[in-house]
């Protein structure tokens, strides 16, 4: 035989050699959900070995960051208070806002990227003002994302990442930074993010569940690529910097698609569900360890370049194995 592939595969060294598809610490950002009050550090029931941490605890958490060789994070706030209008969003003194100066403080060795949401901060759960009837307005809903992102750019934020879906908002929050002379800040659009059944453990631990309805009228239906591709092409269209897919493992296809269309930094968000139905799959030995890697390869084997994930600590300790 003249062509025998198992001569690639024939011992570790050689796999090693000819390997596609790498997983490294550069291309990972950790999620980290950020309390108030003091002395908090308590693991959120439906996220495994993930914690709430209130900013003083923040010393202890960026100490082991660096140590595992994580350089990036994205903030989640959770506030004591919600209203309407999701003021504690914007708050100079906000819970993201009061984490993003303690890091800043504490290290010049983590990228601080912001979450840009309503739906924790509000009394009622969805991403932006609401009309009388209920339905969420997509045109007032951009002036207060605006302020949101300008208000952790002005805390530190190296990147701000808008979640919210509304049309149109990453050229208002574009405008709004400009003009305040933050040109050189990146976002990170969440383009094709979908109304999917994985956000459950999220939004257990960012309280950010909608007291009334769905988020069908904004998320994306999980039937649909082509509206994925159009997403995309408007988030680039209006300054996005990174474009993302939210949930990874279930949108492969999508990340591949968008890969294939664009020549643009991908990013793909690991969500809480996916992860935490394989964490407790491992920790039951329903499966091997080894799955958690895998399950990122596949991300990152079907275009993505950056991955969002709560793995990422894991994965730093099974690199260094």
């Amino acid at each position: 035989m003249i062509k025998r592939p198992r001569r690639l595969r024939s011992s570790e060294l050689v796999r090693d050699l000819v390997r596609e598809t790498r997983i490294e610490m550069d291309n990972l950002i950790y999620p980290l959900f950020i309390v108030e009050g003091e002395n908090i550090k308590k693991e959120i029931g439906s996220l495994p070995d993930v914690y709430h941490l209130s900013v003083d605890k923040l010393e202890e958490e960026v100490n082991e960051l660096k140590e595992l060789g994580i350089k990036y994070v994205m903030l989640f706030g959770v506030p004591d208070e919600k209203d309407e209008y999701g003021k504690e969003a914007y708050a100079e003194d906000g819970i993201v806002q009061k984490a993003t100066r303690e890091i800043k403080r504490l290290t010049n060795d983590i990228y601080v990227i912001t979450d840009i949401c309503m739906c924790q901060y509000t009394s009622h759960g969805h991403c932006g003002i609401l009309r009388p009837n209920g339905y969420v307005d997509n045109d007032k809903t951009l002036e207060y994302l605006s302020r949101i992102a300008l208000s952790h750019v002005e805390a530190g934020a190296d990147m701000v990442a808008p979640s919210d879906m509304m049309d149109g908002r990453i050229g208002h929050m574009r405008k709004t930074l400009d003009a305040a002379g933050y040109e050189n800040t990146p976002i990170m659009a969440y383009s094709a993010k979908y109304a999917s059944s994985f956000y459950g453990p999220f939004r257990d631990a960012a309280h950010s569940a909608p007291s009334f309805g769905d988020r069908r009228s904004y998320q994306m239906d999980p039937a649909n690529t082509d509206e994925a591709v159009r997403e995309v092409e408007l988030d680039i269209e209006e300054g996005a910097d990174i474009v993302m897919v939210k949930p990874a493992l279930s949108y492969l296809d999508v990340i591949r698609r968008i890969k294939d269309n664009f020549n643009m930094p991908i990013a793909a968000y690991n969500v809480s569900g996916e992860y935490s139905m394989l964490k407790l799959a491992v920790k039951n030995g329903l499966l091997d360890e080894k799955a958690i890697m895998e399950s990122i390869v596949s991300i990152k084997r079907a275009g993505a370049d950056i991955i969002i994930t709560y793995f990422a600590k894991d994965i730093s300790r099974m690199l260094r194995k």
